[in-house]
């Protein structure tokens, strides 16, 4: 991963906590744990759960007792993951004892075989996941089985590993990332409303409809994005629980996934080599301060090759998919909506005249689409000042760019020429998490930097966000992504 970006800078861009862990060993000295026991176990938990605890403690992790974990009224601080192995009856469960429903993870863990097998289909896959964290209102599953445990996560992911027992290094690398880094969606009260402001029918927006309409048809065969798990279908233990995950949701009908997103055209100003602005920094202030200050205007200190560059930070609009569409057969007069991010605050535009039916909400992944928004402005403004015959700055300023994520990853025979993968090697965090953010972030200047060694026209990043899926971001339409990923041929 790059530290080409401060997390100080990071947290003004995108409106993130700038404390956040970034690696594993940051994200395991931060995480505090808790036991909470059923009355309804088995041996083979109770070795799998005390397997846990010690690799835990191996890792720097906190363990807490239930009088630690928790306040006087008996609700779980804010912050500790609850690991709940066993059976639990309703009176029992975790969730009961939450003051908020967006700082703590309850991890369930089940003396049983995952709820899928091999020929399971995603759609078949998504359902029963889902279905078994709502009914177990938890966070996230672990199945133990003699020859092996699974992690469930609400995204849809499934990891497995071999033996009835956690190891350490199993536990940092997969497990850890996915205790810290909370699944939270975004909220309507987090973000500037602005109902009816997208208005489908305008000329500039025949294009970009289109766009979209030719990418779901294309997309309609490929089984990744054909999943949509309504929350309305799912079993509760009773009526408070189903409001409580419509709460969750902030009302969102379901859950879909993947999205679709074109980012508006946008002119970035050239960057300045900090050794050429006459800017004087000490190392410290580079690394650690938010933005650098320069003839009255504010710049963001980048790393690239080696050198620091100074970029002065736009505004970025994208139009995208609204959560819980569906992605194979959208309709653009409710299923678009427009974000916009400028210093760290957020706006979203819904469509004009949607119906009172239509639940129009921002993806999970808002802030991963906005941050590799503004990524593409910084790769613009850093080519205008040291490779200006580069297409990549006039294509953004003139047609913008198309971003694509579904739960899969593209063969490396399909990729087209011009882009740049990263990722593969970041701790496995989930959609909606701001790790998740700054990961695209960093990791477009990582493309970048591949794309400048081997001295090829830059066009775009494959964005691998490992046990989640890929965001693929560039000067190549929806349309014609949707084409070259699923071999279809125009």
């Amino acid at each position: 991963m790059s530290n080409s970006i401060s997390l100080a800078s990071l947290g003004h861009l995108l409106g993130i906590d700038p404390t956040i862990p970034l690696t594993t060993a940051d994200m395991c000295a931060r995480l505090s744990i808790t036991l909470l026991s059923a009355e309804n176990s088995s041996p083979r938990l109770e070795c799998f759960t005390s397997e846990l605890l010690n690799a835990c403690k191996v890792l720097g992790i906190r363990i807490l007792s239930e009088q630690e974990a928790c306040r006087s009224d008996g609700t779980f601080k804010p912050g500790v993951v609850v690991i709940a192995p066993g059976v639990f009856s309703d009176e029992q469960l975790a969730i009961n004892r939450l003051s908020t429903l967006y700082n703590n993870v309850i991890v369930g863990i089940h003396d049983e075989s995952p709820p899928l097998t091999e020929a399971s289909s995603p759609q078949d896959k998504l359902d029963r996941i889902v279905g078994k964290l709502a009914w177990d209102m938890v966070h996230l599953s672990i199945y133990v089985t003699e020859e092996s445990w699974t992690i469930c996560t609400m995204n849809g992911g499934v990891v497995s590993f071999e033996g009835p027992c956690p190891l350490p290094s199993d536990v940092r690398k997969t497990l850890v990332p996915k205790l810290s880094a909370q699944v939270v969606p975004p909220k309507s009260s987090d973000l500037d409303h602005k109902p009816g402001a997208l208005k489908a029918g305008l000329t500039d927006m025949q294009e970009i409809v289109k766009d979209f309409a030719v990418c779901s048809q294309r997309w309609s065969s490929n089984r990744y994005l054909l999943t949509h798990t309504s929350r309305e279908t799912l079993q509760y233990r009773s009526p408070l629980y189903r409001k409580i995950v419509a709460r969750y949701l902030d009302q969102r009908s379901g859950m879909s996934y993947g999205f679709f997103a074109r980012q508006q055209p946008v002119s970035a100003p050239p960057a300045l080599l900090l050794k050429e602005s006459g800017c004087m920094v000490s190392e410290s202030e580079l690394k650690n301060a938010p933005l650098l200050s320069l003839e009255n205007k504010h710049y963001v200190p980048v790393l690239v090759m080696d050198e620091w560059f100074l970029i002065e930070p736009v505004p970025v609009k994208v139009i995208t998919t609204r959560s819980g569409c569906r992605k194979t057969s959208l309709n653009p007069d409710i299923d678009l909506v427009a974000l916009s991010l400028d210093k760290g605050s957020i706006t979203l535009m819904t469509p004009q005249g949607l119906p009172n039916t239509t639940i129009s909400r921002p993806s999970f992944d808002t802030l991963t689409i906005l941050s590799h928004a503004l990524g593409n402005t910084f790769i613009s403004s850093i080519l205008q000042k040291i490779r200006p015959s580069w297409q990549f700055p006039e294509a953004l300023a003139k047609k913008g760019a198309s971003m694509t994520h579904w739960h899969g990853y593209p063969e490396k025979s399909v990729i087209p020429e011009g882009y740049f993968s990263h990722g593969s090697s970041n701790p496995p965090v989930s959609c909606s998490t701001p790790q998740s953010a700054a990961y695209s972030l960093l990791g477009k200047i990582e493309a970048l930097e591949q794309a400048l060694r081997k001295n090829r026209n830059y066009q775009g990043d494959i964005h691998i966000e490992p046990n989640h899926g890929t965001n693929i971001v560039g000067l190549c339409s929806l349309a014609e992504t949707a084409a070259f990923i699923n071999g279809v041929h125009p």
